[in-house]
Parts: structure tokens; C-alpha cells; sequence
């Protein structure tokens, strides 16, 4: 792409331009057109890159702005669609800065739909989905991905399991795995898309909740190390195990 990835990248609503084709027109939505009118000074003329999963990524420039208005006219598909494999991550909600946080690099790892969950040791039980999802739409924009995750409501850990597609497998890290009776499978299995990864709140799951995760046959426990990690960075090194799972066919137990 060249110069061109240096160019402003805005997500655009599926039903504001559900068809793409060269020459068609698109509103730029008001915080869009104050971003880069007023932050990136944009005029009529300069170039941007606009996406969203069903058309892809196109080439476009602004026919015209305003303080909150304006319009796009698209030019030519730079990537054509593609959506990222199908990947849930279930995480115990942390205070605002560390959900933020997992918002933010869940979105760059891969996850398609963010589970927050309350446990035993959730220290806060509120999320702002609309915040949410701009962080999350925000992410991918910058991150280049082409769809953007979804964020479902607040459950608890057992309505997660009583809910979950036993087709799939919810991969769940439990500190401390080498330490807890063996339950079921000891080997876990390939990763698959549609699958799941599960971290429990800062402090960690119970017990109870760790034993009632090590008899569901669709759990399978995985260790992210000896370290105790941080419920924020224990996200990261699990996502980053699945995703090279997904890539590879295999995951580690240890």
C-alpha cells in the first residue's frame, strides 16, 4: 500500500454504505468529521482509507467537510473483506482502566466477542457497552483488522457455562494447574475456530469455580506459566497461545 497506510483509516456503519462500488457517496459521521477537520485539519480533496467486514477496505476522499458533516467518495477497494476467525475471550471485569485495557488488546489479538463475566472476586459489576465498543472500534481501526468484535452483556460464570456450544472448546487458565487433581483430559485439544479463551479477575477464580470448570467436559484447563500474571497480561499471553494455535493446529498444556 505503499503511502497509502499512512492515511487517516475510519470504520464506516454497514448501513450507512451496504453496497461499495467506485463513485459512491458516504456520510462521515459528526465525531469523524471533527477528527479530521479539526484535529487532522482535512479539507475537500485529501484522501482517507474507510472499511467495515462486508465491504472491505477502500480508498476514498472527502468530497466535503464541515465541523460535524461531510461526505466520502469512494475511489477503489484496497483489500477486499475478510473477517477475522471466530475467536471469544470470557474475562472477569476489572476496573475501568484494566477492561479498557483488555478491550484494546483483545481487539489486536483477534477476538471476535468479548464475555465479560462477574465471579466470586469481581471487584465491579458495571460496564458502558457504548464506551466499550468504541474502544474496541477504535482499536481496530488502527490495528488495520477489518471487523470489529462485538462486547455481550454482563453474565455470571455460570450462566457462561451453561450457555457455552459444547461443540467448542472454552480453553480456561487456572493458576497453579500442576497443583489440583487431575480432571479429564489431560491433553488439550487442537484449537478450533469458534473457541474460547477464559481469565478469571485479579486474585484468580476460587476453588469452587475451578472445580466446577475441571468437570465440564467442554473446559479445557491450560496453564500460562509459572509466573502469576496479572489478569490484563495473563489476556495477552493466552490470546497470544490461541492465536498461534489457531495458525498451528496445536496448543500447550504448560
Amino acid at each position: 500500500m505503499n503511502g497509502l497506510s499512512r492515511l487517516p483509516r475510519l470504520y464506516v456503519d454497514p448501513t450507512l454504505l451496504p453496497e461499495a462500488h467506485e463513485g459512491a457517496p458516504c456520510p462521515i459521521l459528526p465525531d469523524q468529521a471533527r477528527y479530521l477537520g479539526t484535529v487532522l485539519r482535512k479539507k475537500a480533496g485529501d484522501q482517507v482509507r474507510v472499511f467495515h467486514a462486508g465491504m472491505g477496505e477502500w480508498l476514498a476522499s472527502i468530497a466535503g467537510i464541515r465541523k460535524d458533516r461531510g461526505s466520502f467518495t469512494l475511489e477503489r477497494q484496497l483489500r477486499p473483506p475478510h473477517a477475522c476467525p471466530p475467536l471469544r475471550l470470557a474475562f472477569a471485569l476489572l476496573k475501568r482502566d484494566a477492561t479498557d485495557l483488555v478491550l484494546r488488546m483483545g481487539t489486536e489479538l483477534g477476538v471476535t466477542e468479548f464475555l465479560p463475566l462477574v465471579t466470586e472476586r469481581t471487584n465491579t459489576h458495571r460496564i458502558n457497552p457504548d464506551r466499550l465498543h468504541a474502544i474496541a472500534l477504535e482499536a481496530a481501526e488502527q490495528c488495520e483488522r477489518l471487523d470489529i468484535p462485538t462486547v455481550a452483556e454482563v453474565q455470571t460464570l455460570p450462566t457462561l457455562l451453561g450457555n457455552w456450544p459444547q461443540h467448542t472448546t472454552l480453553f480456561a487458565a487456572i493458576e497453579r494447574l500442576d497443583e489440583r487433581p487431575a480432571s479429564g483430559p489431560q491433553a488439550p485439544p487442537p484449537v478450533a475456530q469458534g473457541d474460547g479463551l477464559l481469565i478469571g479477575p485479579e486474585g484468580g477464580l476460587s476453588d469452587a469455580e475451578c472445580q466446577t470448570l475441571l468437570q465440564r467436559t467442554f473446559v479445557a484447563p491450560i496453564s500460562l506459566g509459572s509466573l502469576v500474571l496479572r489478569a490484563d497480561t495473563a489476556v495477552v499471553a493466552g490470546l497470544a497461545l490461541l492465536g498461534h494455535s489457531l495458525r498451528s493446529g496445536t496448543v500447550s498444556s504448560q
